[in-house]
């Protein structure tokens, strides 16, 4: 009876995952509840780790073996993620690429480019943050990737999830899992990432510069610019035209001052779905098996060393033009140069406000946050155009 009753229970936990749990899923499991712990107790960025990291827990969890006994387990998340499923559907938005457009849509509706318009010569550091991309490019083709793929993973140095999304489908679809991943994971780290490169680069004096107020834009130039801008791309870096066309169209929504309704749908309640629906499929494909293998483990790292010269070399290049200018920008608004509105501008804020309580900086970093978004657009279009994926 006793022996009846082992078999059965046997037979009854073989169709659970209990018994296909591996140290893999175990690491992963924890990956994805560090994301979660971060968001919550740190508050970094928690509209997007909390999502990947519960979707990357899930994702973790082994179900009973797919459709066979003794098959592969697979989570109950990924069977769901499979053709025909709800994650299926989500997973298929970002890689037909449609939530990165829409994203770049909501991110234009709630974007003020009064600081960028008022202080152009900021935009330079938008272009001198970007250096990250090709220190990264270079050393993924060292490391064995292709051309193609070296692109692909040096865009994460740009620190623009959907754009980095966007040239990877372009050129590497096969990354966008890993790719994604360390795009959007090392966004949500900016505020462990850039402050030790920034204090590092910069003397304590550099760090409490204070910045003349900016001049006040009209309403006229704030309706202009997006107008100008899209033409501009669509003429030259007709590659990434989808991403600056919504980017722009989303600004326009909210500047023109007759679409009050569309933009606070745009930035509101479309943009709060669209995160939604890519954070559970970016999450969704950190399963341990795919996950935990040298090239992803790769991919990661070369993510981070692209995120830290970048860091660098807009603090740099903020340093060098101080050289020639006579009323003094704080180098600490040169890492905001990278394309993550507004996670780098805020973190340029937070360092300058700590070395001294009466310095804001938040409006000016903006002006070179908001340039590395076209920084990034141009460095993708750049990419695309010299490696054939146009």
């Amino acid at each position: 009876m006793i022996e009846q009753f082992g078999l059965f229970f046997q037979a009854l936990l073989a169709q659970t995952g209990a018994v296909h749990l591996s140290w893999g899923n175990v690491v992963m499991i924890l990956v994805g509840a560090t994301m979660v712990w971060l968001a919550i107790a740190k508050h970094y960025e928690p509209l997007l780790l909390v999502g990947i990291g519960f979707s990357c827990i899930v994702a973790n969890v082994p179900g009973p073996p797919d459709d066979v006994p003794g098959g592969q387990a697979i989570s109950a998340l990924l069977y769901v993620v499979k053709e025909g499923g709800l994650f299926h559907y989500a997973y298929e938005g970002v890689a037909k690429l449609i939530i990165p457009p829409l994203i770049f849509l909501g991110v234009g509706a709630m974007t003020d480019f009064g600081p960028m318009i008022a202080n152009p010569r900021l935009v330079i550091l938008g272009a001198g943050a970007h250096l990250g991309i090709f220190v990264a490019l270079i050393l993924a083709k060292l490391c064995g990737f292709t051309l193609a793929e070296a692109g692909a993973i040096g865009i994460i140095g740009g620190a623009d999830g959907p754009m980095a999304i966007f040239v990877t489908m372009k050129l590497a679809p096969h990354l966008l899992g890993p790719i994604s991943v360390a795009a959007y994971s090392y966004m949500a780290l900016m505020p462990l990432i850039q402050p030790p490169v920034m204090r590092l680069l910069t003397t304590k004096a550099e760090r409490q510069i204070t910045m003349k107020q900016l001049r006040t834009v009209s309403k006229a130039e704030k309706i202009a610019f997006p107008i100008v801008i899209a033409v501009i791309v669509n003429l030259f870096f007709p590659p990434v035209a989808p991403l600056i066309t919504m980017l722009m169209l989303g600004n326009l929504l909210k500047e023109c001052g007759v679409t009050e309704r569309l933009a606070k749908t745009a930035a509101g309640g479309l943009m709060n779905v669209i995160v939604l629906v890519l954070t559970v499929a970016i999450g969704s494909t950190m399963a341990a098996d795919k996950f935990l293998n040298w090239n992803t483990l790769l991919i990661v790292l070369l993510g981070l060393v692209a995120f830290v010269f970048g860091t660098a070399s807009g603090v740099i290049t903020a340093k060098v033009m101080n050289l020639f200018l006579k009323d003094k920008i704080n180098p600490l608004i040169g890492s905001a140069g990278i394309a993550s509105v507004p996670i780098a501008a805020r973190v340029s804020h937070i360092v300058a406000n700590q070395e001294n309580p009466k310095n804001f900086l938040i409006y000016h970093a903006m002006g070179p946050n908001l340039a590395g978004v076209f920084g990034t657009a141009i460095s993708g279009g750049i990419l695309l155009a010299l490696l054939g994926a146009g």
